[in-house]
């Protein structure tokens, strides 16, 4: 076993500028706020929002920017909140747009964030499950952290920084510049999107009425990262009707959905496309939740490449794993419903060099080195940019996304917000 670093005390981690510093409290108040708020969408419903809690969060910040002065903040039939910040008289619009639901593969309801102030580098045991631990022995990121200010869960939730982070920095930011009126800065418009985790967030989006000529998500997570290309992804959904009886006579009669959903899963490749087997530009297919029972069993998987012939080709790697599975048992009705969920967003950003050079600007101005990167995911932003808005990514400070191991730096929260600002006044100088 390893050896367990010292517990002692450490000096907290500077931050990456005075701006940072200044933001940082508001921005960790409002994302405890935020993050205290059970807003888990829900898979395969053509409700929107897929789950009406995420519409509590929504309207607190409806009331939030109007307190702030933002008087035409407002929850919009599709279920987003606009709200428009003024600023500099012909300077381009530029979009600030986060997420208020989160994912729901894990239990994201009754969040509670810890705050550990200058971690001091030893292992994190989250105490609502002494299991679940962050040991920077295999954690790099928050090896490199030591000193920060870290917010988990105890450890039975996520945290929810994915994407109450971003939130927490874009109204940070805003109410800085409220405040602050002698600082320049462009027109922002603001979006809070419902149900992007379960690929529906730009799903109504009234790109007219939002009337940004460039934007931005806050979705991201390294800090100084800038993501100008994303997964194209599709989902697949694979049903299988079997024919069920009493299993004392069920000979020669049952046939079992729910061996023939197993024997689908298992045909799988195990050395390759896959999540856990892949890196970088590879892409996967990931079966991601499986139900039913004998009579019928249902799969949903993700395709995802950040090439499109790829990824068209791990659709059809599906489809003819499906049937296999009838020709093998032709007494069984096997559906396959393919339906394409994003495109990777970077020929969009090509054409549009400004919205990258903004931001790496605005990085640098905020303290921070910027770096490009790539997403192994998706954001509302690359239907966006599809769409005809340049959308790229930019860092939050989140890590481990998606887990009870989630965890979060307050530093580098701080410096999302400082960059946030920092990007207004640059779109103010063009």
């Amino acid at each position: 076993m390893a050896s367990r670093p010292s517990t002692e005390a450490v000096a907290p981690a500077p931050y990456a500028s005075l701006l940072a510093e200044e933001l940082a409290e508001d921005v960790l108040e409002r994302f405890l706020r935020y993050v205290r708020i059970d807003t888990q969408g829900a898979y395969r419903t053509s409700r929107r929002p897929s789950t009406e809690k995420q519409l509590d969060l929504s309207r607190l910040l409806v009331g939030e920017l109007r307190a702030l002065g933002v008087d035409d903040a407002e929850l919009t039939e599709s279920a987003n909140v606009f709200a428009t910040v003024p600023g500099l008289d012909g300077s381009p619009a530029v979009g600030l747009i986060a997420h208020v639901d989160t994912t729901p593969d894990v239990l994201g309801a009754g969040v509670s964030p810890i705050v550990h102030r200058a971690w001091g580098g030893h292992p994190i045991e989250l105490p609502g499950d002494p299991r679940q631990v962050l040991d920077p022995a295999v954690l790099p990121e928050l090896r490199e952290r030591a000193g920060h200010h870290l917010v988990t869960s105890d450890g039975t939730t996520l945290l929810g920084a994915d994407d109450k982070a971003g939130l927490a920095e874009i109204m940070a930011a805003v109410a800085y510049l409220v405040r602050t009126p002698g600082r320049r800065h462009a027109t922002l418009r603001l979006a809070f999107t419902v149900d992007e985790e379960v690929g529906r967030g730009a799903e109504g989006f009234d790109l007219a009425a939002f009337g940004a000529d460039v934007a931005y998500t806050l979705d991201g997570s390294g800090l100084g990262e800038l993501e100008v290309e994303t997964f194209s992804a599709s989902s697949v959904r694979v049903v299988i009707r079997g024919s069920a009886v009493h299993p004392g006579t069920a000979k020669g009669k049952l046939v079992n959905a729910v061996k023939l959903a197993s024997e689908l899963v298992t045909s799988l490749p195990t050395d390759r496309l896959s999540p856990e087997t892949t890196e970088a530009r590879e892409g996967y297919v990931h079966p991601h939740r499986i139900a039913g029972n004998a009579e019928e069993a249902t799969i949903d998987f993700i395709a995802r490449d950040h090439d499109d012939v790829l990824l068209a080709e791990h659709v059809a790697l599906l489809r003819g794993l499906a049937g296999q599975i009838s020709a093998r048992e032709p007494r069984a009705h096997v559906g396959v419903e393919v339906r394409e969920s994003y495109r990777n967003m970077r020929p969009y950003i090509e054409e549009n060099p400004r919205v990258v050079d903004a931001a790496l600007e605005a990085i640098r101005r905020a303290g921070i080195e910027p770096k490009l990167a790539i997403t192994r995911g998706g954001t509302d932003g690359a239907v966006l940019s599809a769409l005809g808005l340049p959308t790229p990514n930019l860092f939050t400070g989140g890590q481990e996304y998606h887990s009870v191991r989630e965890w979060a730096s307050v530093q580098d929260m701080a410096a999302a917000a400082a960059t946030v600002v920092e990007l207004a006044g640059v779109f103010a100088e063009v």
